[in-house]
């Protein structure tokens, strides 16, 4: 079959966002109010600050705005891959924190865990699974990278197991497959949606006020308080974190630093029995190939195969008609039956697109504005879901004048290099992936103007 004729009936909708269970939306704020804490953003980096917040102290009136629905847009349409790492892997960690990454790998770890007990405390039903996740080698030159991420990880305190190419197509059988890296501890599966729509419903169950259909359109300073003025209201707050990631922060000076890009998706219908058995995957592990335009691969609680990734798309700025990109959908459907020849007549049922936010050192990054009353993390470019619930902790830090492990960070300190203004924006994105995708067809060697990017420590990829 054309791979074309996979993808007749996919609908175009993030598949998590498309359930029975996707709650109301909370009503719109109309008219003034005044708060403790005002969270601009209802993705996860806002729902975990406000949720937090009110862990550190019921007391504090917390607030949540968003401009459309909780979990409406990353976090409610990603992978639902949540990694330890803070630092968007071990290697980008190494090149940027020697002497912090053990640190960094350490403070991972335990916000996973903090993130799973807070998940079984609240009751979240997002189908939460320890599965860890594999790299995969799909070219011969990746097999030695293979080799020095798991050195490198045991050095750091990991514990990755290296598979040959039948061990790693006994996991999953796949005949591009030639070796494999298991993180059996460090990575969890997760519906994405279900994750988001938990946090709010345990955000309001502690008294957090969540107004949904409301952005923020303009912040100032209000006395010793922060204003910040939506459609038909206006919230005067004592300190206000912004967790609007993506899409243009209240704050200008915030914008260089960030950049937009589109990820895309595909949804398979539930595979039978016997299709299932074909591949394997009886330890249902999330995996990913070593390219530097990469897939990310993992099953769904009724056993689809989510297949993400491999076109990033930078655009100037968020529009929802960007959602859609037919070309890349072709592209993923002729790479999934590539992978999976087993699975030919496997039709797509859902295909959707997505705005990341990524920054030139590829994770999150942290400042604070007016005097000290107002915080922003952004920047996680895709390895978020994990990394936001530390964000949150970092911010409320920050907003409290205290010191801590975390704000000790030099990952906490220093904002990484910001991206020139357009027109040398798009060209120079547009150039490094020209780099990139040349890199992948030429066994991984990276030309002189990607030597020069790693030097001056930029990155962008997929």
């Amino acid at each position: 079959m054309d791979p074309v004729h996979s993808l007749r009936d996919a609908s175009p909708t993030p598949f998590w966002l498309d359930h029975p269970s996707r709650p109301q939306a909370s009503p719109a704020l109309v008219g003034p109010t005044d708060c403790d804490l005002l969270v601009v953003g209802g993705g996860y980096t806002g729902l975990w600050t406000a949720l937090i917040a009110k862990e550190r102290d019921p007391s504090a009136d917390v607030v949540v705005i968003e401009a459309d629905q909780v979990g409406g847009a990353a976090s409610g349409r990603n992978g639902g891959f949540c990694e330890a790492s803070l630092t968007h892997g071990l290697g980008n960690g190494i090149a940027r924190w020697p002497d912090e990454i053990g640190r960094l790998e350490r403070l991972g770890r335990e916000n996973l865990r903090a993130m799973q007990d807070t998940i079984e405390r609240y009751k979240i039903d997002c189908d939460w699974e320890r599965t860890g996740s594999l790299a995969v080698a799909t070219e011969p030159y990746q097999l030695d990278g293979l080799v020095e991420e798991a050195e490198a990880a045991q050095r750091y305190g990991g514990e990755l197991t290296l598979l040959d190419e039948a061990a790693v197509r006994a996991e999953i059988d796949s005949p591009t497959f030639l070796g494999g890296l298991w993180n059996k501890d460090d990575v969890a599966m997760v519906d994405p949606a279900k994750l988001a729509w938990g946090l709010k419903r345990a955000c309001q169950e502690l008294d957090v006020r969540v107004y949904e259909h409301t952005p923020g359109t303009g912040l100032s300073e209000d006395g010793a308080r922060v204003a910040v003025t939506t459609p038909y209201g206006r919230v005067r707050a004592r300190r206000v974190a912004l967790a609007t990631n993506a899409y243009p922060s209240l704050l200008r000076r915030h914008r260089p630093y960030t950049v937009p890009v589109y990820d895309y998706a595909l949804m398979t219908e539930p595979l039978t029995e016997a299709q299932l058995a074909s591949v394997g995957w009886q330890n249902r592990q999330g995996w990913a190939d070593c390219a530097n335009s990469f897939h990310y691969v993992r099953l769904s609680a009724d056993n689809r195969i989510l297949w993400g990734g491999y076109d990033a798309v930078h655009r100037r700025a968020v529009r929802a008609e960007h959602d859609q990109r037919p070309e890349s959908f072709v592209t993923l459907a002729q790479h999934f039956f590539t992978t999976f020849p087993q699975l030919a007549g496997v039709r797509f049922s859902h295909a959707w697109g997505g705005a990341i936010d990524t920054s030139t050192r590829f994770c999150v990054f942290f400042d604070t504005s007016h005097r000290g009353k107002v915080a922003y993390a952004a920047g996680y470019t895709g390895l978020g879901v994990g990394a936001t619930r530390f964000g949150a902790e970092v911010m409320l830090d920050l907003l409290a004048g205290e010191r801590t492990e975390r704000t000790s960070l030099e990952l906490v300190r220093r904002k990484p290099l910001p991206f020139p203004p357009e027109p040398m924006r798009s060209v120079g994105i547009g150039i490094t992936q020209w780099a990139l995708a040349r890199a992948d067809a030429h066994e991984g060697r990276r030309n002189l103007w990607l030597r020069t990017l790693d030097r001056a420590g930029l990155g962008f990829g997929s």
